[in-house]
């Protein structure tokens, strides 16, 4: 190519990168861009904190405690006359609740409606008011890969608390979100929101064991498109006057010990397994002691399910998921362990009520210390495929794909992105939002990327897999060293 694009893909944050360029911030309307490569680091300077701040500015406001007496959550104000809105088991069982703002005027609310068919959304209303703050209900579809933001009151004592992530998955059937955004009880009711500050989701639940009762990177919202019919019947009347069964994500689920280069263990999945709420997928949780440097491979593989594996490490944070990189619907990570500590793996089916038997095979293939083995000393190697599933870059259409890993400030790497099927596109973003390296082509007759960077902060790098154009598909083989 005699034109490089820059292509910034970092979950719902686009800098404008070239000269005279104006900065756009609002991917669901504006989405992605392409854009001359010169003085991209000037313009994405900052870019993820000024959004942060605007958006915690702009909804913190109108985000409310409530303390139902039996439950305690938070909430979002939607109307300047005072409908407020939660999650039903916050408020279940109760006709009135004590709301408090932020800027910490408390009110007694009355209870006026909850959802439908387990549907766990609570509508309260503060009565004599006409001019309090409020979140804008966002009117453009959510994507995977977008920013997400929530607010809340954690376990109860941390009102106003702000954390960020991104749309991990969606289930559009039953209109719920998955999101890595830090949720802990007490957030319950509370909003997910997109980088304008609009309300896209009600946080509801998080997956936790017994292990952590905390958050481990996996929340659930549920989706506005849930959201708007309910409000619709609360303002008609047609809303419930009393609280329904909701369905919630297990909380006590003790995991399974784990060893490294054990024996393959052999599991089934089906009834009487734990169920992800945001898709009806059966999973096991396993807990296993990983070492700082630890080069892991990790096998699902089932003849009878769509084998789905996501690691979480110590820090509560998501590390990796995959779907078929083990090949055919086998799954496969292969990662360098960020940190010493205690990992949960989830074993996991692709599809909602999928049953049948697999085997979970871990092995370490190399240490950072030590020798490695045959396969190369690997920061992450990653086998996969652009097409049905993957995401889509909406301004030309190209699939992509993005993992995650851990680096240090000062460290040197080189990713190399291969494809027999598809001109491929590789970008690294750093943790602060900000573009690092992007290239194309290896040179003018290798369609395949490569790039070397030196890291300049310790942190989570972010690398998009990407074709050049919406006709790329196919598969793919990542590897960062």
């Amino acid at each position: 190519m005699s034109t490089r694009h820059l292509r910034i893909l970092t979950s719902g944050i686009i800098a404008a990168a070239a000269i005279g360029a104006t900065l756009i911030t609002d991917t669901a309307s504006v989405n992605w861009l392409k854009l001359s490569i010169k003085s991209n680091s000037a313009f994405a300077q900052n870019i993820d904190e000024q959004i942060n701040i605007r958006v915690y500015q702009q909804a913190s406001p109108a985000v409310v405690s409530i303390d139902a007496g039996d439950g305690t959550g938070s909430g979002s104000i939607i109307s300047r006359d005072g409908l407020i809105l939660t999650n039903a088991h916050v408020v279940k069982g109760s006709r009135t609740a004590d709301v408090v703002l932020a800027d910490g005027r408390r009110f007694r609310a009355d209870v006026v409606g909850f959802g439908n068919n387990g549907l766990d959304l609570a509508v309260l209303k503060i009565q004599g008011q006409s001019n309090l703050p409020t979140i804008t209900i966002a009117q453009s579809p959510i994507q995977v890969g977008q920013r997400a933001f929530a607010i809340g009151n954690p376990f109860g004592r941390f009102q106003g608390t702000f954390t960020t992530g991104i749309v991990s998955r969606l289930d559009k059937t039953r209109g719920l979100i998955q999101t890595d955004a830090a949720i802990n009880p007490g957030n319950s009711g509370g909003p997910l929101l997109n980088s304008q500050g609009e309300l896209i989701g009600v946080n509801t639940a998080i997956f936790s064991s017994r292990a952590n009762g905390g958050n481990i990177g996996i929340g659930f919202a549920i989706a506005i498109d849930k959201v708007k019919p309910f409000l619709a019947a609360v303002r008609e009347g047609r809303a419930s006057r009393t609280a329904q069964r909701q369905g919630r994500v297990p909380t006590d689920t003790p995991p399974k010990p784990l060893s490294l280069n054990s024996s393959p263990i052999n599991g089934r999945l089906g009834s009487g397994s734990n169920v992800l709420p945001v898709d009806n997928s059966f999973f096991d949780l396993y807990a296993f002691q990983g070492k700082a440097g630890q080069q892991v491979q990790i096998d699902m593989t089932s003849r009878q399910i769509d084998s789905y594996l996501i690691l979480i490490a110590p820090n509560g944070r998501e590390l990796a998921q995959d779907d078929d990189s083990g090949g055919g619907a086998n799954a496969r990570i292969v990662v360098t362990l960020p940190n010493s500590g205690t990992y949960l793996l989830m074993a996991n089916s692709y599809q909602a009520g999928q049953a049948g038997t697999y085997s979970l095979r871990t092995q370490v293939t190399a240490n950072r210390t030590g020798s490695p083995t045959s396969q190369g000393s690997f920061i992450l190697r990653q086998e996969g495929i652009l097409g049905s599933g993957s995401s889509v870059l909406p301004n030309d259409g190209s699939l992509y794909r993005e993992y995650r890993f851990e680096g240090r400030a000062g460290q040197t790497v080189t990713l190399n992105l291969t494809s027999p099927d598809f001109d491929t596109y590789l970008v690294l973003v750093g943790s602060d939002g900000q573009l690092v390296e992007e290239n194309d082509d290896v040179s003018q007759t290798d369609a395949n990327s490569r790039l070397t960077a030196t890291l300049p902060s310790t942190g989570v790098y972010r690398v998009i897999v990407n074709a050049r154009d919406r006709r790329g598909r196919g598969r793919y083989v990542l590897t960062i060293r």
